[in-house]
C-alpha cells in the first residue's frame, strides 16, 4: 500500500511538472508588483531637501529646555582647593597658542548638550555633553599626565583631569571607572576611564571640557565633533573669545561665503599632513584649490608625507 502511494505521487508531479513546465530560474515577481516596486523607489526624496532649518533648530530647543541642569563648576566650587583648582592666584595671559596637532577624539559619541549659557538655570554649561553607554572607553584626547582622579557627588560624579601644556587642561566626568592613577604619564589615545552615569546626571554621557589655566574654553573652538578631527592644528586661547565655537567645515566656509558676497580663498597659514589627508580634501577644508596648494608650496606631484607642513 505505502508503495502504491509513492507511485501516484510521483505520476501526480510528473503531471504537474508536464503542466507547468516552468523552472526556478524561470520565476519572475508578478508585472504589477515591479511597477509598485518602482513606484517607490521613484517617490523617495532625498531628505536634506524635507529638513527646513527653522524646524531643525526648534527641534533642537526643545531638546536643550528638557536637558538636566549643568553642573556647578568644578573650579569655581572648589577654588580653595589647590589640588583641584591649581590656577587660584595665576596670571593669565590674554593670548596663548596651544598645540592641538596630536589628539584623539575622546569618545566617538555624539554632542547632546553644548557649551553655554543656560537661561532655565542661569549658568554656564561650562562643558560639552557627548553620548556614551556605560562601559565605553574613554581616551586620553590630548598627551600629558593625570592631574587628578576623584569622586564629585554634586556634579561630575567620578572624573579625571589631564593636564597637557603650560596649563592647557581636560576634564572628563559621570565616569563608571578609573583606567589611571594621579601622575600617570598617557599619551593621546590611551584608555582613561569608562563612561558611567555618575554624579549629577540622568543618564549615560561623557562631561567633557577644554580649559586653559581655569578658563573653560568651549571644545566646539578645538574640535570638530561632527567629523572626529581637531579644527586646525594649533587653537589661540583669548580671554574675548574663548566661549566662542568654531566651525571650518568645507559646506559652512562655503555658505558663509556666498551670504557675504566674499570669496573663499584661504587667508594663509600652514597646515600639517595627517593621516588619510590628500590636497583635494586639505583644499575643500581650507576654502583653497589643488592647484593653489602645489603653487605655493612648489610640488611637483600630488603626494603627501604624513607630518609634511604646507603654506596655504
Amino acid at each position: 500500500m505505502q508503495f502504491n502511494i509513492v507511485k501516484i505521487s510521483a505520476s501526480l508531479l510528473l503531471g504537474l511538472a508536464a503542466i507547468f513546465p516552468a523552472t526556478a530560474q524561470d520565476l519572475r515577481r508578478p508585472a504589477q508588483h515591479n511597477a509598485n516596486h518602482e513606484d517607490l523607489l521613484a517617490m523617495q526624496k532625498t531628505i536634506s531637501s524635507e529638513i527646513k532649518l527653522q524646524e531643525t533648530l526648534d527641534y533642537m530647543d526643545g531638546i536643550f529646555k528638557e536637558e538636566e541642569a549643568p553642573e556647578n563648576d568644578l573650579y569655581e566650587t572648589y577654588k580653595n582647593d589647590r589640588t583641584v583648582n591649581p590656577f587660584r592666584n595665576s596670571e593669565v595671559p590674554e593670548t596663548a597658542t596651544i598645540d592641538v596637532s596630536e589628539f584623539c577624539m575622546p569618545t566617538m559619541g555624539y554632542v547632546t548638550s553644548p557649551y553655554g549659557y543656560r537661561p532655565r538655570f542661569r549658568r554656564m554649561h561650562k562643558g560639552i555633553d557627548l553620548k556614551v553607554q556605560i562601559g565605553d572607553t574613554i581616551r586620553a584626547a590630548f598627551s600629558g599626565y593625570v592631574r587628578l582622579t576623584n569622586f564629585e557627588r554634586r556634579g561630575y560624579g567620578n572624573y579625571v583631569i589631564l593636564s597637557h601644556n603650560d596649563g592647557f587642561e581636560t576634564i572628563y566626568g559621570h565616569l563608571s571607572k578609573f583606567l589611571v592613577k594621579s601622575g600617570q604619564y598617557v599619551k593621546a589615545g590611551t584608555p582613561i576611564a569608562l563612561g558611567g552615569n555618575t554624579g549629577r546626571s540622568t543618564g549615560p554621557h561623557l562631561h567633557f571640557e577644554t580649559r586653559f589655566m581655569g578658563y573653560a574654553i568651549n571644545p566646539a573652538a578645538i574640535f570638530d565633533f561632527e567629523n572626529k578631527t581637531t579644527h586646525t592644528d594649533t587653537y589661540t586661547f583669548n580671554k574675548s573669545t574663548f566661549k566662542n565655537a568654531r566651525d571650518y567645515s568645507p559646506k559652512s566656509r562655503s555658505t558663509k561665503s556666498l551670504a557675504s558676497g566674499k570669496s573663499t580663498k584661504s587667508k594663509g597659514g600652514t597646515y600639517t599632513v595627517r593621516k588619510g589627508d590628500n590636497l583635494g580634501k586639505i583644499a575643500r577644508a581650507h576654502g583653497t584649490t589643488v592647484a593653489a596648494i602645489k603653487r605655493a608650496n612648489g610640488l611637483k606631484s600630488d603626494n603627501l608625507s604624513i607630518g609634511q607642513r604646507l603654506k596655504l
